[in-house]
């Protein structure tokens, strides 16, 4: 199953392949290299098939959890002061994606949006400390069914040149659903209230949906 935010960039990748296919065999040249004309289409169409997979995922569907809005490595754990939205103290846990890694982001707890706004920005790499508040990047602020208000906030990397946000303001949202969509690379940052049970740890690989990040 494929994520409807690639059907353009597969369609390139088979265009591509047949160009390239097309080439190899019409055109006098030698063997190895028609081989590797092939390969080259073959490989690009994989890369692309593999980062717009979209596994189906089972969330865990209970308000005292909070899930990882995507796949990657936990890169941050830290109390840090948010000037956007609450301006006070919150949790930050960081996720970051390689190109590798599932990149649909999902909505990490249920309730109803509140706040969600694009910003543009820089494409410093995405593990940069300063990334969270100079790179593109969308905040998305959800009001928790237990009264609890959660931020997350996808930001674009070196590689990443488009965010897919489908929060809106006012929609009311479950847990795990889809929320939106990064290409190529990047990171989300959660940031969760300070009483918050930490559940992960520096470097853990989690997955989007069903591992659960804190609870209330």
């Amino acid at each position: 199953m494929f994520h409807k935010e690639g059907k353009a960039s597969i369609l390139i990748a088979l265009v591509v392949l047949a160009i390239l296919t097309v080439v190899a065999a019409t055109i006098t040249m030698p063997e190895w290299l028609s081989i590797l004309l092939i390969s080259i289409g073959v490989a690009f169409l994989c890369i692309i098939l593999q980062f717009f997979r979209n596994p189906k995922r089972v969330s865990v569907e209970d308000d005292t959890t909070v899930v990882s809005p995507v796949d990657g490595k936990v890169v941050v754990i830290e109390e840090v002061h948010d000037k956007e939205y609450f301006d006070g103290k919150r949790m930050m846990i960081s996720v970051f994606m390689s190109p590798i890694n599932v990149h649909a982001t999902r909505y990490p707890v249920a309730g109803k949006i509140a706040y969600s706004k694009y910003h543009p920005g820089k494409y410093l790499v995405a593990w940069h400390p300063k990334a969270s508040e100079e790179n593109e990047r969308t905040t998305v602020v959800i009001d928790h069914n237990n009264g609890k208000k959660v931020m997350y906030r996808q930001i674009a990397g070196a590689l990443a040149k488009r965010i897919m946000n489908y929060a809106k303001e006012g929609d009311t949202v479950k847990q795990g659903f889809e929320s939106g969509f990064i290409k190529f690379g990047s990171r989300v940052d959660v940031y969760l209230p300070t009483d918050a049970k930490i559940e992960v740890e520096l470097n853990q690989k989690v997955k989007g949906a069903s591992s659960i990040l804190a609870k209330f």
